[in-house]
């Protein structure tokens, strides 16, 4: 990859580390497996940049890759496999990742009890994406991804309100 690429896709990967933040918290519990998955994700970016075509943001198109790595990631029935590391990403560990508030993190504990599709679906709307944006990334219908998104706020509601989320 061209130098001038390179910069670009650090740059665009640096405004956007929360994604991955986020996508790890949700999908990973072992700090060494958020660390493992953490890499896999930067690999997996990495290697997919130069297919970035632009017809969607780079923040979409990040949340598909982290995405899709995640689910993969969680389904290998060795997770201990060894990865690659990227030198040039090496700095981006978990530690930078911004402190969640109490509340933030009582939230992020009935999340991760959804189903995986349905955390994909509330994070992005949560970073406040569109319901055309999040049938876009996750290759669903602006339909479909209504009826999930309030069905999905129904079970966190409740969740919340019963304290079943433990």
């Amino acid at each position: 990859m061209p130098e001038t690429a390179t910069s670009n896709f650090l740059q665009l990967l640096n405004a956007h580390m929360g994604i991955l933040y986020k996508i790890i918290r949700l999908y990973v519990d072992d700090p060494e497996d958020r660390n493992d998955l953490r890499q896999e994700i930067l690999y997996e970016a990495w290697r997919a940049y130069p297919t970035f075509r632009g017809e969607a943001a780079f923040s979409t198109w990040l949340y598909r890759v982290a995405l899709n790595t995640a689910l993969s990631f969680r389904r290998k029935a060795l997770r201990k496999v060894a990865t690659t590391s990227i030198s040039v990403v090496e700095h981006l560990h978990e530690e930078n990742a911004p402190m969640l508030s109490p509340k933030a993190e009582i939230l992020y504990q009935a999340i991760r009890q959804l189903p995986e599709s349905d955390r994909a679906i509330i994070t992005l709307h949560l970073d406040g994406y569109d319901n055309e944006a999040l049938a876009d990334a996750l290759g669903l219908t602006k339909n479909h991804v209504s009826v999930k998104l309030h069905r999905i706020k129904t079970v966190l509601e409740n969740k919340l309100i019963n304290r079943d989320y433990e």
